[in-house]
């Protein structure tokens, strides 16, 4: 039985391509564990996949700024090392996958330890401090964006995100039928990711006067984001959230508004959807240089918050519908965008025969 530890969590982002892997990866015959937090969204999204056993350790969050906790969070690390090295040492995977955030220090640490060949994964295209500090550990790091294949060196392999197979599933009439839209006009879909959305979000329900006299506008805004005296304007719905109806969501736009978070980007260039981002302007800036690399490969279109009001929203989002064709070109163009396929061939390659 050829058995594998995946590691990754902290946000939504470090486990979803852990989970896009996980039915392939049982498919092949794996037994599969995976280590994360006790109390991390990682445990929420997979403990309750069937086929996978999770195991909880202690771990810290690194932060680059000044906290009191980076005086314990140190020590949180250290215990879920031990944690890890008891857990992987008892189990004798062939391989470790981590997927980053914080809880992948300890993992793939403890991992490096036992003797167990790692194989890790950065979305961004700058690594996080968590996979700078697991590189010397591993012995390839798959990337998303070629800019940071270079950035890594000898172990960097640009592979693409591992991406879930049903995002591809969905169904155009289907979408349209879950909005309440007749296919008359083309379809905006906003979809706002978790890091600060209400900025866009509020912009685009003052644009809507501009917006839906062309536009259909499908708007997924986030947890509590609701507007409920917009229910019912007509050319728009709003979504807190959408999961098994995603793909059809998906499938039904022609033109898209979005963060520029790795995996959304990712998403959104294996389903060829011509987009204009509004990156998230983080203590990091990984939103910025993401959208950036697509702008500079004309892959995209981009508008900076600060750029971002009633008038000049309705402006950009036009200018994308005019460019679609063109980016649609370019998009189809690209060499596989999902690297589910391309990150399993690093797995194989470098697992304990």
């Amino acid at each position: 039985m050829k058995r594998i530890v995946l590691t990754g969590g902290g946000t939504a982002g470090h486990v979803s391509p852990n989970q896009a892997l996980i039915p392939l990866l049982l498919e092949e015959g794996w037994e599969i564990h995976y280590i994360g937090t006790k109390a991390g969204i990682e445990r929420s999204l997979i403990e309750p996949m069937q086929g996978v056993t999770y195991h909880a350790v202690s771990s810290g969050k690194l932060r680059r700024y000044f906290d009191l906790k980076n005086f314990t969070d140190p020590f949180r690390v250290i215990a879920g090392m031990f944690q890890s090295f008891a857990i992987i040492r008892k189990l004798k995977p062939s391989i470790v996958f981590s997927k980053g955030g914080f809880v992948s220090v300890p993992v793939v640490i403890g991992g490096w330890l036992c003797g167990v060949p790692v194989v890790m994964h950065e979305s961004d295209i700058t690594p996080g401090l968590a996979n700078k500090l697991c590189k010397p550990f591993s012995k390839a790091v798959c990337t998303t964006f070629p800019e940071c294949t270079k950035l890594l060196g000898a172990k960097g392999v640009q592979t693409g995100t591992p991406l879930r197979a049903q995002i591809f599933s969905g169904d155009r009439a289907k979408g349209l039928a879950l909005a309440g839209f007749d296919g008359s006009k083309p379809v905006l879909m906003m979809i706002g990711g978790s890091l600060g959305a209400q900025t866009v979000n509020s912009v685009l329900r003052e644009s809507l006067p501009l917006l839906t006299a062309k536009y259909d506008v499908l708007h997924v805004c986030g947890k509590g984001n609701l507007a409920p005296d917009l229910e019912g304007t007509p050319g728009y719905r709003q979504f807190e959230y959408l999961s098994a109806e995603l793909p059809d969501a998906f499938a039904c736009a022609d033109i898209v508004l979005s963060r520029a978070g790795s995996n959304s980007l990712s998403e959104l260039m294996a389903l060829k959807k011509p987009a204009l981002l509004i990156p998230y302007h983080s203590g990091r800036g990984d939103q910025v240089l993401n959208a950036n690399s697509l702008k500079a490969r004309g892959l995209a279109h981009v508008m900076i918050q600060s750029d971002m009001n009633a008038q000049s929203l309705p402006k950009a989002i036009d200018a994308l519908w005019e460019d679609r064709e063109l980016l649609v070109q370019r998009l189809s163009a690209l060499d596989d965008a999902d690297g589910t396929q391309a990150v399993l061939e690093q797995i194989h390659k470098h697992a304990k025969k």
